[in-house]
C-alpha cells in the first residue's frame, strides 16, 4: 500500500457511536480532531527535542512535524513523522476483536508513541473536556487523578450529570467520564480556560503508552432498564478494564496486528490493494456504530445506530447490510442484532404481520419510532431532534402508533430471515430460531403472499423513495421464502423445508422472467428496456445454496453493470447518479471472478481518494463527482466484506 494512505477521515478512537474521534484532513495537524458529526473533539499529541515543540496531532500554534507516511489498518491507525533527525510513529488501536466480546465491548483505545533508536522525546498528550459534552457551550467540569501501583490514572466529566439524558443523531455524548492512563504523570488539568486531561513523558528506548477510555455509566436504555456495556455486565468496573488493558497492552497490540495482517493479506489476495484499502476502511467504522450489552436473560444484544439517517436504534435494514462482517468472524453478533427486533414484534403494540423496521432512538430502545402517525401524516420526529421517545412498547395493539403508508413490510420480514438463516448457516445455532419459529413463520407467508409483486412501499433505500414492483426486492422476497424452507430443514423438517424452496424458485423463476430485458433485469417488474438496478439481495441464492437463478443469469447482470460504471462506481439503479458502496461490493460478489471484483472496487477506493467530502466513509455518494449525499460513519459498511464471506462460503475462481 502507499506509504501515505489518503481517506476522507482517518480513524482515531472508534469504540461506540459517542466515542468516536477523526482527523478529517490530509494532515493530522490540519485541524483540530472530531466526532463523526463533525463536532469538536479535540485530542492532541506533541513532542519537545532540543527545546522545540512540534505537533504530530491536532490544531495548534507550534509548528507541525513533517508527515511521511500514514497507514489505516483495520483495529490500527499509524502515521509516521521527521522531527529533525527523528523518526517518530504515533500510533492508534482501538482493539475491535469480534471473536472476543470481552475486549470488543471494553471502551478503550491504546496510543504508542515510538521514535528511532538512539532518540528520545518528551512528549505531550491532551485531551480535552469537550469530549464530555455535546455542543459548544462549556460545561462545568469535575475530575481526579490518582496513582495505583505504578499506573497513573485521570478522569473528568461535567458536574450535572443526566445519564441517558437526551437521543438523536447528530448527538454528542454530555454525560459519563473520559479517563486516560500511562506509567507516567497523567493528569486532571486546567487548560486555559477550560479542562483536560494531560499526560506529559518520554519516548525513547521504550515507547510512550497511554490507554484512553470512555465511561458512559449506561450505555442503552433497553426496553426500560438502563444497561452497561458486556464488559461490565457482571459489575467489572472502568477502572479495572482499563487497568486490565494496560497490563495486556504488548499483547493486545501484537493480537491487532496479527488480526490486521491476516485479515489484509486475504483481501488483497481477493480482490487487490483496492480491496484490501476498502476493508481497512470499513472494519473500524462498521463495529464502532454499535453497542453490545446483555439482555435480561444474559445474552448478546447488539444494538447499532443509525449515524447521520435519523438515529435510529437496531434497524433491521441497517444490520442486514452490516451481517456480512459479523458472519465471517461471530455469527453471534448477527444474532444479537435480531433479538431486540424479535422482542419488539411481540409486544402488543405491534400487531402487524410483518417485521418491524428499528426498536427505537439511539441510545432508547424503547419500540419503533420510525413511521410514527400524527396529525400532520407524514413522518415526523414527535421527540425532536435531541428529546427521550416515548416508550412505544408499553402500550396496547388499540394505540395504532404507526402510519402504515412509511412501512417497509417485504423490506425487513426479508431482512429477519435472511439474517436469521444465514447466522444458523454459519454455525448451526438453531435456539434463537427455534424460540421464535411462530413469528418467523408469520413473516414467512407475508412475503408468499405478497413478495411475488410488491405494491408501492419503501425498502432500504429508502431516499430514492416509494417504489411498486421493485425487482430487487422481489428477489429479497424470494430469497427469503428459501431461508425459511433451510430453517426448516435444518429444524428437522425436510419435507416443508424442500415445499418452501420450491415457493422460493417458482417465485423467483417468475420475477426474472417478467423483469427480463434481453441483457439485464429492469429496475420494476413491468419498466421499461432501459431501466435497472443492482440486484444485490440475489445474493444469498449463492450463498445459501437456494438454486433460484441460473449462473448466465448472474454473468448477464454484472455485464450489464460495468457496461454503467461511472468514474466512482455503479450507480444503485437508472434513476439517479448516486450509488451505495456496500451494495456494490455485494453485487460484485455475484460472480467468483477476481477480474469483475477488482473493477468494481477500483472506484470505490478512487471515491476514498478523491472525494472533496471530509467524513468518515460514506455509504451513499455520487458516482460522477465523488461528493457524498447524505451517509456518513455508518454501520452498513460491513458489507464491504460480502466478497470474502462468499470465499468463506463458497468459491472464488
Amino acid at each position: 500500500m502507499k506509504n501515505i494512505q489518503r481517506l476522507p477521515a482517518v480513524p482515531l478512537i472508534t469504540v461506540d457511536p459517542y466515542f468516536s474521534i477523526w482527523s478529517c484532513q490530509d494532515l493530522p495537524t490540519g485541524d483540530d480532531t472530531r466526532h463523526w458529526t463533525g463536532e469538536r473533539k479535540r485530542l492532541e499529541v506533541s513532542v519537545e527535542t532540543d527545546g522545540r515543540e512540534y505537533r504530530l496531532l491536532g490544531h495548534g500554534s507550534a509548528p507541525a512535524a513533517e508527515l511521511t507516511g500514514c497507514h489505516v489498518r483495520p483495529t490500527v491507525t499509524e502515521f509516521e513523522y521527521r522531527v529533525e533527525d527523528n523518526d517518530i510513529r504515533l500510533s492508534f488501536c482501538t482493539p475491535l476483536l469480534l471473536d472476543d466480546l470481552e475486549q470488543m465491548s471494553t471502551p478503550v483505545t491504546l496510543l504508542k508513541l515510538e521514535t528511532s533508536p538512539g532518540h528520545s522525546v518528551q512528549a505531550k498528550v491532551l485531551l480535552h473536556d469537550d469530549i464530555c459534552y455535546n455542543g459548544l457551550i462549556h460545561p462545568e467540569m469535575t475530575g481526579r487523578s490518582v496513582q495505583e501501583n505504578g499506573l497513573y490514572l485521570a478522569a473528568m466529566g461535567r458536574q450535572q450529570q443526566n445519564i441517558l439524558g437526551h437521543s438523536g443523531d447528530h448527538i454528542c455524548i454530555d454525560w459519563g467520564y473520559a479517563w486516560m492512563a500511562s506509567e507516567t504523570q497523567t493528569a486532571f488539568s486546567r487548560q486555559a480556560g477550560h479542562y483536560a486531561l494531560e499526560l506529559r513523558g518520554k519516548a525513547g528506548q521504550n515507547p510512550l503508552w497511554a490507554v484512553l477510555a470512555y465511561d458512559d455509566v449506561a450505555s442503552i436504555c433497553y426496553f426500560g432498564v438502563p444497561t452497561k456495556a458486556w464488559y461490565a455486565r457482571n459489575g467489572r468496573t472502568i477502572r479495572e478494564a482499563i487497568t486490565n488493558t494496560w497490563e495486556q497492552r504488548e499483547a493486545l497490540w501484537s493480537r491487532c496486528e496479527s488480526f490486521d495482517r491476516q485479515l489484509i493479506r486475504q483481501a488483497e489476495d481477493l480482490g487487490g490493494e483496492d480491496y484490501a484499502e476498502l476493508v481497512c476502511a470499513s472494519y473500524r467504522q462498521s463495529i464502532s456504530a454499535h453497542k453490545l450489552i446483555a439482555g435480561e436473560d444474559g445474552r448478546p444484544v447488539f444494538l447499532s445506530k443509525e449515524n447521520s439517517s435519523n438515529g435510529c436504534i437496531g434497524t433491521a435494514d441497517v444490520s442486514y447490510p452490516s451481517m456480512p462482517l459479523f458472519l465471517l468472524y461471530n455469527p453471534e453478533l448477527v444474532r444479537a442484532m435480531c433479538r431486540p427486533i424479535l422482542r419488539f414484534a411481540s409486544c402488543p403494540v405491534w400487531p402487524y404481520e410483518f417485521a418491524p423496521h428499528d426498536v427505537g432512538r439511539y441510545p432508547y430502545a424503547c419500540g419503533q419510532v420510525y413511521s410514527l402517525r400524527h396529525p400532520e401524516d407524514s413522518v415526523c420526529d414527535p421527540a425532536g431532534p435531541s428529546g427521550v421517545h416515548f416508550p412505544y412498547y408499553l402500550l396496547p395493539a388499540s394505540a395504532q402508533v404507526y402510519d402504515l403508508h412509511w412501512q417497509m413490510p417485504i423490506e425487513e420480514c426479508g431482512n429477519m430471515l435472511l439474517m436469521l438463516a444465514a447466522a444458523l448457516n454459519a454455525d448451526g445455532d438453531l435456539e434463537l430460531i427455534e424460540e421464535h419459529l411462530p413469528v418467523i413463520e408469520k413473516w414467512a407467508v407475508y412475503l408468499e403472499k405478497n413478495g411475488r409483486d410488491p405494491g408501492e412501499q419503501l425498502c432500504t433505500d429508502d431516499f430514492a423513495g416509494h417504489l411498486a414492483q421493485n425487482v430487487n426486492l422481489a428477489l429479497k422476497a424470494a430469497c427469503g421464502l428459501g431461508a425459511y424452507g433451510l430453517m426448516l430443514e435444518r429444524l428437522g423438517k425436510a419435507g416443508e423445508g424442500a415445499a418452501w424452496k420450491e415457493k422460493a424458485r417458482k417465485m423467483a423463476e417468475g420475477i426474472c422472467t417478467q423483469a427480463d430485458r434481453e441483457n439485464h433485469t429492469a429496475l420494476t417488474l413491468d419498466g421499461p428496456k432501459e431501466s435497472w438496478s443492482l440486484k444485490y439481495n440475489a445474493v444469498w441464492d449463492i450463498l445459501l445454496d437456494l438454486g433460484l437463478c441460473e449462473p448466465q443469469w448472474y454473468s448477464r447482470e454484472l455485464e450489464w453493470y460495468l457496461s454503467k460504471t461511472e468514474a466512482y462506481g455503479v450507480p444503485l439503479d437508472s434513476r439517479k447518479t448516486y450509488t451505495k458502496s456496500d451494495w456494490m461490493l455485494w453485487a460484485a460478489a455475484l460472480s467468483s471472478d477476481k477480474s469483475i471484483l477488482e473493477r468494481l472496487c477500483a472506484p470505490v477506493a478512487r471515491y476514498l481518494r478523491e472525494t472533496p467530502s471530509r467524513v468518515p466513509f460514506s455509504d451513499w455518494y455520487e458516482t460522477t463527482d465523488g461528493r457524498y449525499v447524505g451517509f456518513i460513519a455508518r454501520s452498513v459498511q460491513g458489507g464491504i466484506f460480502m466478497p470474502l464471506l462468499r470465499r468463506a462460503w463458497k468459491s472464488w475462481a
